[in-house]
C-alpha cells in the first residue's frame, strides 16, 4: 500500500486563483512507484495514488488532447 507520509505538493504554475485545482506529489515516485493526487479545496479530504505508467499515460493525454472531456 502507498503511503503519503513525506509528500510534498504542488499545484500547476497554469492553476488559476479559482481553487478547482488538483495537486500532485512526485517526489515519492522513486521510492513507491506511485503519484499522489488530492484536490486543492480539500486537501484532508483523501487521495489517489496512481502508477507510474497510468501518470504517464495521464499526462501525455493531456498534452495531446486526446483525454475526454
Amino acid at each position: 500500500m502507498a503511503d503519503p507520509t513525506g509528500a510534498v505538493w504542488r499545484k500547476s504554475t497554469r492553476s488559476g486563483n479559482g481553487g478547482n485545482c488538483v495537486e500532485v506529489a512526485t517526489n515519492l515516485l522513486n521510492s513507491q512507484g506511485v503519484v499522489f493526487v488530492r484536490d486543492s479545496k480539500n486537501p484532508q479530504g483523501g487521495l489517489i495514488a496512481v502508477t507510474a505508467a497510468g501518470w504517464t499515460a495521464f499526462t501525455s493525454s493531456l498534452r495531446d488532447g486526446t483525454l475526454a472531456q
